[in-house]
């Protein structure tokens, strides 16, 4: 598929209608080396949030509410198409919405308004009605942080039906493992399609070099580099023994073996949300 069939064709509408993708996309290590921006994930993100809403589907986000953050951007995305039955869900961890102050909260619901909702976790996975009715707490144990991000991690992947995974970090990470790497860990313990735009190098490079080892070729390892955390070494050979024992990639995506070659290398937001747009259609018989 060239650069041009791409950008161009079109999901038909409500063609994911139903579907439920989730969003997995955190700074990458390898920015600078490839010449790319920060602003180059956002638009990413935001031609994304385009192809979804539009054929029907919705996005599961999970993060924070800070205002320059992922899921502020995300929502003055939606505001351009119209869409206003809440197509985006922000999945908060526990110790994201027990740090939050009710008024904090109120304002954000009003700034999500008819765009997205906002799922509170309960520190056992489960969907709370609201945030809790007391004050904050302002510290946690790096034990807890952990904890409740496996959680999220977890009940993300039990409520969605395919990942997009952009980016990550390989150290500076908390918990057992990358945020990313965990992300897909899950996913493919319960058989779901990946999408792994690789073209921004990062954890996601990492996982690709691990799953499908030829499409990584095209960045080989910077030559010098420091030693991998153990814990990143670690977490990416748990993910060939849950492919293994699943007998399940992610790759059973809609996609083919080409497109998803091209989807681990591109870095061009268009190319990157239209594969990912034809991959979701074709499971959803579009």
């Amino acid at each position: 598929m060239s650069n041009n069939e791409a950008r161009t064709e079109l999901l038909p509408p409500d063609a994911l209608k139903g579907k439920r993708l989730g969003i997995s996309v955190s700074d990458s290590p390898d920015l600078d080396r490839l010449g790319l921006l920060d602003t180059h994930f956002r638009m990413t993100l935001g031609e994304l949030a385009r192809t979804v809403v539009i054929a029907g589907g919705s996005l599961y986000y999970g993060g924070h509410l800070q205002p320059d953050g992922i899921t502020n951007f995300l929502i003055e995305e939606l505001h351009r198409y119209g869409r206003r039955d809440r197509p985006l869900k922000v999945c908060l961890a526990w110790t994201v919405h027990r740090s939050m102050t009710t008024e904090q909260i109120a304002e954000q619901k009003d700034f999500l308004g008819l765009f997205g909702e906002i799922y509170f976790v309960s520190p056992d996975g489960q969907r709370l009605e609201g945030p809790a009715n007391e004050p904050p707490q302002q510290t946690f144990t790096p034990e807890e942080h952990a904890a409740a991000l496996s959680v999220l991690r977890t009940f993300m992947t039990d409520n969605t039906d395919a990942r997009i995974v952009i980016g990550g970090k390989r150290a500076g990470f908390e918990g057992a493992m990358p945020g990313i790497v965990e992300e897909v860990l899950f996913s493919l313990e319960r058989r779901q399609p990946l999408y792994l735009a690789g073209g921004f190098g990062g954890a996601t490079l990492d996982v690709i070099r691990t799953l499908c080892t030829a499409d990584a070729e095209w960045l080989p390892p910077l030559p010098g580099a420091a030693e991998p955390d153990q814990r990143l070494t670690d977490s990416l050979a748990q993910l060939s023994k849950v492919v293994a024992t699943q007998k399940w990639t992610g790759y059973e995506n809609g996609l083919s073996a080409e497109e998803n070659r091209l989807l681990a290398a591109s870095y061009r937001p268009s190319e990157i949300a239209a594969l990912v747009g034809k991959g979701l259609g074709r499971l959803n018989g579009a």
